[in-house]
């Protein structure tokens, strides 16, 4: 790692007069396995590693980058940014990030022993996912099992003064599995993950994918109607990434967030408090550095329903007169930053989600939703996806559902958040998920 913040460094430091340079350096390496049947049908081990490099003058940016560390090659980057920035649209808000002052906060994202786990060993570990799966209920099928690792290090450097790097490693165990009902086959998956596979738990992926792809089986259409709905945790999680990417202060300048000019306001339920914190280290997505180097933090976006701030990226944050957060995203070497949410979580009740339906007397607990970023507007805020779940009568867990959509506005969801759950699950995604409480939602079925 200290080699690739010596390599970035280096080229910043070239930066001549009136002009900024940025550079970003990856190194990583990774596995995947795939089986099915007992006998591996895919398999790769790769590395990867380049350089990207910004360059900002006279309001212009430029930026290059390749897949290659070889001095000859990062030197050629560096020309062809440079060249690049004329060809750049002015814009008075360009530059790089700058030190905010913000103290990183170190965490324990490496695991060494993620390194001399032999290849065989990942192999067994997807093989025994799908026996246990297999195992859990006769009446599933597995699609296939899949073991997937990574080991990243990463710098970034800029003229402005910033020099950081990190390293982290994961590890993820998956299975797919089909249950048949007549002519209809139902889906469900399990998974678990972890910085290595000593953190996996596959007995319980193995029992989530079988039951995902059973609790339907003789499913039927509801009747159509206004209902109190529970998200189960991994439902809620897709829920709240929507509801992030809106309080993305780029997505605000772009006019594309129902939050504009809304800080300070009442947004959601009283006992509602939403907050990115990617320096949990519960969270998946934890991080000590964001996509421009500067440490991440914990920021409070809506407390007890009060919209307090957007995320910012240094360039949303400078055109907004706002300060950076730390939620600069950049999905690699090859790209620029944008901005975003690192790792939401809603600060969790008090009580399980059995619990929570024992007191929902006409209601639907929604365990899937199908096309949900396709159904949501983030400037009218308009919400309408699919669904399948369990119906919920006189506070017990009652017939299958599917087919069937639920709509509302995220405006009004927010605000008839009845509770949230204490079932906090950390997911292999940018939002935690947990069991929560929503009323007057439209079902429409049959």
């Amino acid at each position: 790692m200290e080699d690739l913040l010596e390599l970035a460094t280096g080229i910043a430091g070239q930066a001549g007069k009136g002009e900024q340079i940025e550079a970003f350096v990856a190194r990583a390496n990774d596995t995947a396995v795939r089986v099915y049947e007992g006998e591996v049908e895919h398999f790769t081990s790769a590395q990867s590693e380049g350089i990207g490099i910004r360059v900002v003058k006279d309001g212009r940016v430029g930026f290059a980058y390749a897949g290659t560390l070889d001095p000859a090659g990062v030197d050629e980057v560096l020309a062809e940014a440079r060249d690049n920035v004329g060809f750049g649209t002015p814009d008075e808000w360009a530059g790089l990030a700058e030190p905010d002052g913000v103290a990183l906060v170190e965490q324990d994202l490496w695991r060494e022993e993620l390194l001399s786990l032999p290849t065989a060993d990942k192999i067994t570990l997807a093989k025994e996912l799908e026996r246990l799966t297999l195992a859990a209920d006769s009446r599933v099928r597995v699609d296939e099992a899949d073991y997937a690792d990574v080991r990243a290090e990463g710098a970034v450097a800029t003229s402005t003064g910033i020099a950081t790097a990190g390293r982290e490693t994961g590890a993820y165990l998956s299975v797919s599995t089909l249950a048949d009902d007549g002519d209809v086959t139902h889906t469900g998956f399990g998974f678990t993950v972890g910085r290595s596979p000593a953190d996996f738990d596959p007995e319980r992926a193995a029992r989530e994918a079988a039951e995902r792809a059973t609790r339907l089986l003789g499913a039927t259409k509801p009747s159509t109607g206004k209902v109190t709905v529970v998200l189960d945790p991994f439902v809620s999680a897709q829920f709240l990434g929507i509801i992030g990417s809106t309080l993305n202060g780029e997505a605000v300048l772009k006019g594309r967030s129902i939050f504009a000019g809304r800080v300070g306001e009442d947004v959601a339920a009283t006992n509602l408090t939403l907050i990115d914190d990617p320096t949990n280290p519960l969270a998946y997505t934890a991080s000590e550095i964001d996509g421009e180097g500067l440490a991440t933090r914990r920021n409070v976006l809506i407390d007890g329903g009060v919209l307090q701030m957007f995320v910012e990226s240094s360039y949303s944050a400078r055109r907004s007169g706002a300060a950076p957060t730390g939620n600069a995203t950049r999905g690699g070497f090859k790209t620029t930053p944008g901005c975003g949410c690192l790792a939401l979580s809603l600060v969790p009740g008090t009580r399980s989600q059995a619990e929570l339906v024992a007191d929902v007397d006409e209601g639907v607990l929604v365990q899937m939703v199908q096309g949900l970023h396709s159904g949501v507007n983030p400037v009218s805020g308009d919400f309408s996806t699919g669904a399948s779940g369990l119906m919920i009568r006189g506070g017990q867990l009652a017939e299958p559902v599917r087919e069937f959509t639920i709509a509302s506005t995220l405006q009004k969801m927010l605000k008839d958040v009845v509770e949230v759950g204490g079932d906090i699950e950390w997911l292999p995604m940018s939002a935690a998920g947990v069991s929560l409480v929503i009323r007057d939602v439209t079902m429409s079925g049959a």
